[in-house]
């Protein structure tokens, strides 16, 4: 049974914190729900290509790439690499690329949108940080809840 996004914010009101509604379902699943891992980056996804080749264990991959439309921040081999290595979701302050293929993986991916461009690859970027974007600040280690609704943060998981 997943945790639905209106229930958190029915019991937790304003501790339930929502992002904005700007991202799209992109991957093969919407429902998602771990411990963020926050990332830091512009239209560079190199720090995103080596935590994907970690054991996810469940967490969810949280993007701040500034909201650039230039390039995608993250493509199929990425994506079945988060898949292969048990990430939970991805959520990107940007765009992905390859969306034929995403829609078919059994992630939740939400982005806003797509862009056929890939990034560069300076090894720029920062992990760990706290992340603000979409009306909301992330900080590494909170608790995401996705669905079709949208995108939750609360500080701790749930009981």
């Amino acid at each position: 049974m997943t945790t639905k996004t209106t229930d958190l914010c029915d019991e937790f009101g304003d501790k339930a914190k929502v992002f904005a509604p700007l991202f799209k379902d992109l991957g093969g699943k919407a429902d998602m729900a771990g411990r963020a891992v926050t990332v830091k980056c512009f239209e560079d996804n190199s720090r995103i290509k080596e935590l994907s080749a970690e054991a996810g264990d469940g967490r969810i991959l949280v993007v701040d790439g500034g909201g650039s439309d230039r390039c995608a921040l993250l493509g199929d081999v990425i994506a079945l690499d988060l898949v292969k290595n048990g990430w939970g979701g991805v959520l990107i302050y940007g765009y992905v690329r390859d969306a034929a293929v995403l829609r078919g993986l059994p992630i939740a991916i939400k982005a806003l949108g797509a862009s056929p461009r890939k990034s560069v690859k300076r090894s720029e970027g920062q992990v760990g940080i706290a992340l603000t974007f979409a009306g909301q600040t992330v900080i590494d280690g909170d608790q995401l809840y996705g669905d079709d609704d949208g995108v939750v943060i609360l500080n701790k998981p749930l009981a």
